[in-house]
């Protein structure tokens, strides 16, 4: 079970730039420009969202989570399937995680939300106490 802190909603900034796409202020091209890497990322560690891209309308997005943090040493910097962020979030105390859509079609991708996770330092206490009382 994920307990997510400092959660950033990005999904004004999202409306905003689809905007000004649709209205022709800003090129298609400009915003599908999803990384090769991201693109593996999302076939590998993605999950399926329930939304059509916003840009084609050609198939659903996919969510990719990105993980950082200098607890994670190697690991930081990578992208992660769902069940390894519950995995992480039980053994680090804490790293950012940070979720981008992205269409596989057409290339589309945006940063949809940022959030905390870990154990927040409580592994640590309860071992401190272990090791005081003994």
């Amino acid at each position: 079970m994920r307990t997510q802190r400092q959660v950033v909603d990005y999904a004004l900034q999202r409306k905003a730039l689809l905007a000004q796409v649709h209205a022709g202020r800003v090129g298609v091209m400009e915003v599908c420009d999803a990384d090769p890497y991201l693109l593996r990322a999302a076939e590998f560690h993605g999950e399926p969202s329930g939304v059509t891209c916003p840009v084609c309308r050609k198939e659903p997005l996919t969510l990719v989570s990105w993980v950082f943090g200098d607890a994670l040493k190697h690991a930081s910097g990578s992208a992660r399937a769902p069940e390894e962020l519950d995995r992480m979030a039980a053994v680090y105390e804490e790293f950012n995680v940070y979720v981008v859509e992205v269409c596989r079609t057409c290339n589309w991708n945006h940063l949809v939300q940022s959030y905390v996770l870990g154990t927040g330092g409580l592994n640590e206490r309860r071992s401190r106490r272990k090791t005081a009382a003994e």
